[in-house]
């Protein structure tokens, strides 16, 4: 596990995924990512997925950074928690 990358998920979830969404586990999975600044539980649970395909598409040193920085407020702020 890393700082950043996707969202870590149930293996009884995971055994159900399309082919596509097996995509999300082509980098180590993160504590935070953009689906937590990007909604978290404000989001359906399916487009969680398609967060952590564009974090892996458009993954660079730079949007780590942002996205560690943008946790905080988040979590701060409570925003998309349950």
């Amino acid at each position: 596990m890393s700082m950043v990358g996707p969202r870590p998920e149930l293996p009884f979830i995971v055994k159900n995924y399309e082919t596509w969404q097996h995509k999300r586990f082509a980098v180590p999975p993160g504590i935070t990512g953009w689906w937590q600044i990007s909604g978290r539980s404000d989001k359906p649970m399916h487009l969680h997925t398609e967060d952590d395909l564009y974090y892996i598409s458009h993954y660079s040193p730079l949007l780590d950074l942002q996205i560690l920085i943008k946790t905080i407020g988040v979590v701060i702020r409570g925003k998309g928690a349950y």
